[in-house]
């Protein structure tokens, strides 16, 4: 008897909790329960040929929104292969209408719905001693004969009680640790499944510090805290964050995903004592709209939200993801601008700017209608218009998005951005324009070198503003130095033959490391960009202004 636990996960670099903590928690069974891991861009072929030469009798799918079809289209061909092997589904993306799922899925034999651990332990149970009845196992929807039948609902895990799953931590090298100490969420988001279980439950906390002390102990890069609301209970935030930051080993980074008007001043004083980039916070805004977050039920304090993001960032320690979401109820396109450029104000190290999805199972789900909310068929059921947001306005947003995401999520525009912001009545006027001069020109369809994302600024500059192209071009080179010494230089930078004989003679007074650059700008200044000492939260190289003596052979500060 094998029962094979599959994940097909969006990228390698991701580790699927789930499937380890099932398998960890029918320990019992370990003899007959083995783990395989794939992503979505490998051949389906090559995952076929592993699943079928695993030999399974039972194989358990862990299904996500990104991974559904995916899943269904191997479950079709793999069934033909494999005629006596049981499928079984589970996670979010089966939990809700799992008779549909059966019902469209032939292939399957049954779905484990929610909290996976308890109803894995007995199915594996059910399969491994070949004695009792499927309907003896809580929490699960499976077929008898020609019926569908759902079992009685599971009650909720305690977390103390899910063995630690990493202690083999070499096979996760290269990838996201993620690590929960609390389950359940005690918001009504209705756009979110966390919403659904509203009962919170929270590791203890002697285990949660022995856990850490293992990822500190063998320095895993990161540990992405999967709590829907990490900072909800005070205590238990603290006394985390206490121990991360009196235990730091230099090298791993915890995520945490907050809501920042509920961060209280002592909080705030502790975040503030971190190593920069020892914790990185996602603060979900979504809107600034108070119609819309009533409608959507998000309790956020926006006054409080905008002071902790702005103390924090004050403290130039700790990166900060805030979040937006495009198509939500009473969110047309003008009250998106005010919303985009209220979170852009704050000026956060990423502005993720995502789509209202229509979750199977949210309260969302039902209330769409009502908003004229209309989305994609299939996975990840995106919004396509609402009764304040067209189809043409949603394809706007996206090519902002994309704006986003290029020029200012990835940090490589700083200084070139800082400049453009002053000529611009705000920022999402700015990307706006960006992007219907990509789609004019064509670009949006093309994949671009960093060097090529910077010709195509200045160009949409030189030809859609009377902007100076030489500050432009001094911005632009200070920003590419920032990150790296070039070996090509771009067409617009300024010819430094004239400066070689002054940058040399500075190089040798000053012993200045093969790896820092010197760069000369239009109006004379010199900087140095010294990649050896490089800011801990940007990677940006730390930068020094210094005076080049052009009559001599030495230079001096």
């Amino acid at each position: 008897m094998k029962i094979l636990l599959a994940a097909c996960n969006a990228k390698y670099i991701h580790a699927n909790l789930a499937v380890y903590n099932l398998r960890a928690y029918a320990s019992s069974y370990k003899d007959y329960v083995c783990i395989k891991e794939f992503t979505i861009n490998q051949p389906k072929d090559e995952i076929m040929k592993e699943i079928y030469r695993s030999r399974a009798d039972v194989v358990c799918f862990s299904c996500y929104i990104w991974n559904i079809s995916f899943v269904k289209e191997l479950a079709e061909d793999l069934k033909k292969l494999l005629p006596d092997t049981a499928f079984w589904a589970g996670g979010p993306e089966v939990s809700f209408h799992g008779e549909n799922f059966l019902r469209s899925m032939p292939q399957f034999t049954g779905v484990m719905v929610g909290e996976g651990e308890e109803t894995f332990l007995e199915l594996a149970g059910f399969y491994a001693e070949k004695k009792g009845h499927l309907r003896d196992i809580r929490g699960i929807i499976y077929r008898d004969g020609e019926k569908i039948c759902r079992s009685e609902p599971r009650d909720t895990a305690e977390l103390d009680k899910i063995p630690f799953v990493y202690e083999q931590i070499e096979n996760f090298s290269n990838r996201i640790i993620y690590y929960e100490s609390s389950r359940g969420c005690p918001f009504s988001c209705s756009y979110c499944l966390s919403s659904i279980d509203r009962k919170l439950r929270f590791r203890n906390l002697s285990l949660v510090k022995k856990e850490l002390q293992f990822f500190l102990d063998h320095k895993v890069p990161q540990v992405k805290f999967v709590d829907r609301t990490f900072n909800c209970r005070h205590s238990h935030a603290e006394e985390i964050w206490r121990y991360i930051l009196e235990h730091d080993n230099g090298v791993t980074n915890f995520h945490f995903e907050v809501s920042a008007d509920l961060l209280t001043e002592e909080e705030l004083e502790l975040l503030g004592k971190m190593r920069p980039g020892l914790i990185q916070l996602e603060i979900g805004v979504q809107s600034s709209n108070p119609e819309t977050l009533r409608a959507i039920r998000r309790k956020t304090d926006l006054w409080k939200l905008e002071k902790a993001v702005a103390k924090v960032k004050s403290r130039r320690n700790i990166h900060q993801h805030l979040d937006l979401i495009a198509g939500l109820p009473y969110e047309d396109y003008e009250s998106f601008r005010r919303s985009f450029n209220y979170v852009y104000g704050m000026q956060p190290d990423q502005l993720q700017l995502g789509f209202l999805k229509i979750l199977k199972g949210s309260a969302m789900e039902l209330e769409a209608p009502g908003y004229g909310i209309i989305c994609k068929e299939r996975e990840p059921y995106e919004v396509l218009a609402t009764k304040w947001l067209s189809y043409e306005e949603i394809l706007k947003l996206k090519m902002v998005e994309s704006m986003v995401e290029v020029y200012y999520n990835s940090g490589q525009f700083q200084h070139t951005l800082n400049w453009l912001m002053k000529f611009w009545k705000d920022a999402f006027s700015f990307y706006e324009s960006l992007g219907r001069f990509y789609e004019k020109k064509g670009y949006g369809e093309i994949s671009h070198s960093r060097i090529r994302r910077y010709e195509i600024l200045l160009e949409f500059l030189q030809e859609e503003t009377e902007l100076s192209p030489e500050e432009a071009s001094r911005n632009m080179v200070f920003d590419l130095y920032l990150r790296e010494k070039l070996k090509k230089r771009p067409g617009f930078a300024l010819d430094q033959k004239v400066y070689e004989k002054a940058v040399r003679a500075y190089r040798k007074e000053h012993h200045v490391p093969k790896t820092a650059h010197i760069e000369v700008f239009q109006d004379g200044t010199a900087v140095l960009f010294d990649y050896d000492r490089r800011d801990p939260l940007s990677y940006n190289a730390f930068t020094e202004e210094i005076c080049l003596r052009e009559d001599k052979s030495t230079a001096e500060r």
